[in-house]
């Protein structure tokens, strides 16, 4: 049984991040490698095994988000896709069975807002742990000056966590935001559509999908 530890070890795997966040480094994307997909799978994981989903089935999770950007290797337009068949034979390759393997390729290709859909508890928890990884990080310039939009929203945003509130039902995106570096009306302009994937995957989890930004509840 390879573990996730193993999948991060891996030098291939550790090649085709690092290529895949240079692809996107060119094209001025925000930061995509290795601590973007490790918070990814490290929220991932936590959703699952905080709801009780049995801890394999939380590694498998961990390591589809490990894995869910490595499609930007081939090309930023349907990364998703590409990166499922990336994963599947990485995998197949490392003697994963057919029902993980199935696991981690249907999470990967359906986390994307363009055509991802939460059709698994692992595609879902990925789904949130992908968009709620908003944060000054992983904006790559330092001269604010030449920020776009998503550098500027990213870059305003000095606090993120995702928070399951059993009792209620809830999971909560609670950011913080510097309003010195962006409104919450950009914020909203670029990532509408991400929030509305997430909640899908929070209604696919069986809880209600919140975002607070300073304190106050916006969705």
């Amino acid at each position: 049984m390879v573990t996730y530890d193993e999948i991060k070890r891996d030098p291939a795997i550790k090649t085709y991040i690092a290529q895949a966040d240079a692809s996107m480094a060119a094209l001025g994307f925000t930061e995509h490698s290795f601590a973007h997909v490790g918070r990814v799978a490290a929220v991932a994981g936590d959703i699952l095994a905080e709801l009780g989903y049995p801890p394999r089935q939380v590694e498998l999770t961990r390591i589809a988000g490990y894995l869910h950007d490595i499609g930007n290797l081939v090309n930023r337009v349907d990364h998703s896709q590409s990166g499922a068949v990336m994963a599947f034979r990485l995998l197949d390759n490392m003697g994963f069975p057919p029902e993980e393997i199935a696991l981690i390729a249907t999470a990967i290709g359906n986390h994307d807002e363009g055509t991802g859909v939460p059709v698994s508890p692992e595609a879902a928890a990925l789904i949130i742990a992908d968009k709620s990884d908003v944060r000054r990080t992983r904006v790559r310039s330092k001269d604010p000056h030449g920020f776009d939009i998503h550098d500027r929203v990213n870059y305003s945003v000095t606090k993120s966590e995702t928070v399951i509130d059993k009792k209620s039902g809830d999971i909560w995106l609670k950011l913080e935001v510097d309003p010195a570096f962006s409104s919450v009306m950009e914020y909203f302009e670029i990532f509408m559509a991400r929030m509305m994937l997430c909640r899908k995957a929070a209604e696919k989890l069986g809880l209600r999908f919140k975002l607070a930004i300073n304190g106050q509840e916006l969705i």
